[in-house]
């Protein structure tokens, strides 16, 4: 099992280019299904969950290949099989986005309930309520979501709570549904919007997405289209924390810095000098120590919950106390146990952890328990003395493209071993 080593102390400085957010990509992957041509999808990261994405429309019938810089094609022309099997999806729980798609276009789908990192359930129940509303059978039946249609109808969904997946799923089934469906209290984020242009580049009619009612009219069918995703959020943020984490001066380059808002803010708090100018972000610590920040996680264009981690990492090392609060995600402070094992002084009290920043962290062996998690210990390692050893790095595989090349492109000591 892979290993990542750190040796810690060096400020990070440099240049490093974003890749295509993986949270865009999976969806976008899923929406190939809808069309009945050829698609081809560029900036797509070569990721495992991206590896198992491609598998599983394979599995289906599809015919996926990965070509040079970044692209993808996919010719779900002509499927042979309906069902998504547990082995291809128990690691990765947006395998559900395959089962709006499916029974949009040909009426059934089978798809196993979906695995992924150990942070807490995060229920399906939006899903099939919502397909119920546009008249299909569902039925959950041996670890299986089973989904049957002669054709969707438009229905008036309103979500109970924010769903990101949930919010793909039901747009992909509305843009080949009878009628107009309209999403109320829909999920805002980039990459939900970054799905619907894909959408439209196939031909589907939809308004209002990025804000929280989205409206579609159905269309009898959708063709292919070539389609780019959107730059990595997250992991744009996950540099600039770490520059912030060591006193250093990273340049992002080939991001979106209108959809980091939140963060850029948090960081600006932290003491950070920050530039953008178009695709770029530049963020200069000019050596100083950070300042703790609090935040509390919340859907966008609120502050996201899958950056809590690398501030957590961001505040065990600043000037002063912080908290911060998760709202979004239960069970995900798992990263905190080995973060205190690395000297942090974190106290946890039910969703938010109060944190007093230390003049240092010392290098110790930790443990991965999901993907951000992982790059929070990789950041912590960073501004650790001595060698940190993150173990179970399969995670941070999932979301972050050659991360150890990249960090070490900003002058970092990080080398991956199999022991």
């Amino acid at each position: 099992m892979d290993k990542l080593r750190i040796t810690g102390g060096t400020p990070l400085e440099g240049s490093v280019r974003i890749s295509g957010a993986k949270n865009a990509a999976l969806p976008i992957l899923a929406g190939t299904l809808l069309a009945t041509k050829p698609t081809t999808i560029r900036n797509v990261p070569h990721l495992k969950d991206v590896k198992t994405t491609l598998a599983l429309l394979q599995t289906l019938g599809a015919r996926a290949t990965i070509g040079a810089d970044l692209t993808v094609e996919v010719d779900a022309s002509e499927l042979t099989s309906y069902q998504a099997p547990y082995e291809l999806v128990k690691t990765m729980r947006a395998s559900i986005l395959v089962l709006g798609p499916l029974i949009a276009r040909f009426g059934k789908a089978d798809v196993s309930l979906p695995g992924g990192c150990a942070i807490g359930a995060r229920p399906v129940n939006l899903h099939v309520s919502g397909l119920q509303a546009m008249g299909a059978t569902v039925d959950i039946e041996g670890g299986f979501i089973k989904a049957r249609a002669e054709r969707l109808q438009g229905a008036h969904i309103v979500f109970d709570t924010v769903t990101v997946t949930g919010t793909e799923n039901l747009l992909m089934a509305a843009v080949l549904a009878e009628g107009e469906t309209v999403l109320e209290n829909a999920a805002r984020e980039p990459e939900v919007l970054d799905l619907a242009r894909f959408l439209i580049a196939i031909g589907a009619k939809i308004e209002g997405a990025g804000s929280s009612t989205i409206c579609v009219t159905g269309v009898e069918a959708l063709r292919g289209t070539t389609y780019s995703v959107l730059p990595d959020r997250i992991e744009t943020g996950t540099y600039l924390v770490g520059a912030a984490m060591t006193g250093g001066r990273v340049l992002a380059e080939a991001t979106a810095p209108d959809t980091l808002e939140a963060v850029l803010i948090k960081l600006a708090e932290a003491g950070a000098d920050i530039h953008t100018d178009g695709n770029t972000i530049e963020l200069d610590m000019r050596g100083r120590r950070p300042r703790a920040i609090d935040l509390r996680t919340a859907p966008y264009p609120a502050f996201p919950t899958d950056m809590q981690a690398q501030f957590c990492a961001l505040n065990a090392v600043a000037e002063g106390t912080g908290t911060i609060t998760e709202t979004i995600v239960e069970n995900r402070f798992q990263h905190v146990l080995e973060l205190q094992r690395m000297g942090a002084d974190i106290r946890l009290e039910g969703h938010t952890a109060f944190i007093r920043g230390a003049d240092s962290l010392s290098a110790a062996p930790v443990m991965a328990t999901d993907l951000r998690a992982s790059a929070g210990l990789v950041l912590a390692g960073l501004a650790a003395e001595g060698e940190t050893v993150v173990d179970r790095i399969y995670h941070v595989d999932r979301g972050y493209e050659r991360i150890e090349e990249k960090l070490r492109q900003l002058g970092a000591t990080i080398q991956r071993s199999a022991s």
